[in-house]
């Protein structure tokens, strides 16, 4: 049993010989913003301010840590840290008092003693990318103001630029502050704030210690834990490139997505659905084969150019000497499904097709046809997600384009037009996926794009049409039961509902509502209605039975 050790100390302590502070490169990058700093110093402030001389907690920090020796790792703690020693190096240097400013610098920087064979050196050490950076601009003494010349857009990371932020929200506040209100802010600080300090020899320990623990800090991610054990079993120089072109894999995709594209990898490497939390599934399915011994080759050869792979699916920016849009053009029709089940396949094409733009144009073309059949029809998650891991099965088998999960059953296929042919309107989620994709087949050739603000799916023959309208003479009740929600009576335009005019008869209708700025009108479908002189129970039977058939064309029902 590994030995825990938790204290409660105050900041002078913490800040001392005891403890050299390193922030492991498998950390994410330091990452407060401007609000988070100064509610950290306005918290302070109202302490101070109550007088009541009591201790004030800034919360724990967790540690990997041997007590026999000051080296101790941030496994949770280094956003507050950091803000914490920028805190101090901006009051040493605002400071005249050269006694003061002695006493926060030993805060900041340990001055060494030979005697005790101590070094001189920071007493927070960043990540590897960012150590020298913090070092020289924020704990060299004086440096403070040379920091807040730098222009942010000049600096490398994005953890510099929170550090230059940052420090110029506090030195704005304290520089307002008198000096005696600033040595009342540094005495609190060092001998009234208080952190819990958590420290543990085994990685694994600080890791379940830091889950369990309520902190004022930024959560590690699963992402942040697996990058431990990856960077964990390197050596010192592999460690930093890996952990290098980690971090860029993460700034490319954003947190957000870095963390969505493990749980591809692990469907892509499982093949099935998740059964239990990605921290767990994640190590015992996927670093299993790569730990230990391979984990380079994991970075280079699974996070990199998955990476790069969920970056051009995202962004529709494939590329390729010939044959790039038509592939791109898939990525932006599969973006618009209501769901991601199936980018595990797409990522899975493109790590190992990228160099074949046929190929994928073909799988590409089949994976929307597959994910558009299942979002009409409203296939549920679960068969939704086993359908896919089918077919990452059959990919891994070799059957490529002629896997039979990528291909619709017939009962599929009938399901398909069957719902196609329904009261479409009434199914909100699908019924503009349905009409975009209809009116670019429609449109094809002609260059449409539809980066539009706003687009909306309208009725010609209304909903609710008023008593005495031309509508309720050319359709009967029952008519227009049959016929409102139907494909064929739906178009799609680029503004906002009128309710008004969503009533107006038909040549009314066209010339006011139906009809954009110059009489340009953006959707093939909406086009087509506008040649219709009249619009009637047997015009919509014709429009209904050739859209259809467009579809079932393209879908291939």
């Amino acid at each position: 049993m590994q030995k825990l050790e938790a204290h409660e100390m105050p900041l002078h302590k913490v800040f001392s010989s005891d403890y050299d502070f390193q922030i492991p490169d498998y950390q994410r990058p330091y990452a407060w913003q401007e609000e988070q700093a100064a509610q950290l110093l306005m918290d302070l402030q109202e302490a101070l301010d109550r007088g009541t001389g009591e201790p004030y907690f800034l919360g724990s920090v967790v540690l990997v840590k041997n007590s026999a020796v000051p080296k101790a790792d941030v496994i949770d703690g280094q956003q507050r840290l950091t803000t914490l020693t920028i805190l101090l190096s901006v009051l040493r240097d605002l400071t005249d008092d050269p006694e003061l400013r002695g006493d926060l610098d030993r805060l900041v920087m340990e001055p060494g003693a030979k005697i005790r064979g101590l070094a001189p050196r920071p007493r927070l050490a960043l990540r590897s990318r960012d150590a020298d950076f913090f070092e020289k601009y924020v704990q060299t003494k004086g440096a403070v103001g040379t920091l807040l010349t730098l222009k942010e857009e000049a600096l490398r990371t994005d953890a510099q630029k929170a550090v230059l932020r940052n420090a110029t929200v506090l030195h704005g506040t304290l520089t307002a502050l008198t000096e005696e209100r600033r040595l009342e802010l540094a005495q609190m600080l060092a001998e009234r704030t208080f952190l819990v300090v958590v420290s543990t020899p085994d990685l694994d320990s600080a890791h379940r210690i830091f889950s369990v623990m309520n902190s004022r800090g930024l959560d590690l991610s699963p992402t942040d834990i697996f990058k431990s054990q990856i960077i964990g079993d390197l050596g010192a120089e592999a460690s930093e490139a890996c952990a290098t072109t980690w971090e860029d894999a993460e700034e490319m995709l954003g947190r957000d997505d870095f963390a969505e594209l493990f749980l591809h990898l692990r469907m892509i490497f499982a093949k099935k659905r998740a059964e239990q939390e990605l921290l767990k599934e994640f190590p015992e399915q996927v670093l299993s084969r790569y730990l230990p011994g391979r984990a380079e080759a994991f970075v280079h050869d699974v996070v990199r150019p998955y990476a790069e792979a969920y970056a051009q699916i995202r962004e529709a920016r494939y590329e390729s000497a010939s044959g790039a849009e038509a592939v791109n053009a898939w990525f932006r029709r599969l973006q618009q499904v209501d769901n991601y089940d199936w980018r595990p396949a797409a990522l899975w094409a493109l790590r190992h097709h990228e160099d074949d733009p046929a190929w994928l144009d073909t799988f590409m073309r089949a994976l929307e046809r597959l994910s558009a059949s299942m979002f009409v029809r409203r296939v549920y998650t679960t068969p939704r997600v086993t359908r896919y891991a089918e077919l990452l099965r059959q990919l891994d088998e070799g059957q490529g384009l002629d896997s039979p999960a990528l291909e619709l059953r017939d009962d599929e296929k009938a399901e398909t037009r069957s719902r196609l042919d329904g009261d479409l309107y009434l199914v909100g989620k699908i019924r503009k996926y349905v009409l975009l994709r209809l009116d670019e087949v429609l449109a094809r050739g002609q260059g449409v794009t539809y980066d539009h603000p706003l687009i909306t799916v309208e009725h010609v023959l209304p909903q609710t049409p008023k008593a005495d309208s031309q509508w309720v003479g050319l359709f009967e009740e029952e008519q227009r039961a049959q016929w409102t929600h139907r494909l064929g009576n739906l178009v799609l335009l680029n503004r906002a509902k009128n309710s008004a005019a969503q009533n107006y008869d038909f040549t009314a209708k066209k010339a006011k509502y139906f009809t954009g700025r110059g009489g340009v009108v953006p959707f093939a479908l909406t086009s087509q209605v506008l040649q219709h002189a009249e619009w009637t129970p047997e015009v919509l039977k014709a429009r209904q039975e050739e859209l259809l058939g467009v579809l079932f064309e393209e879908w291939r029902l």
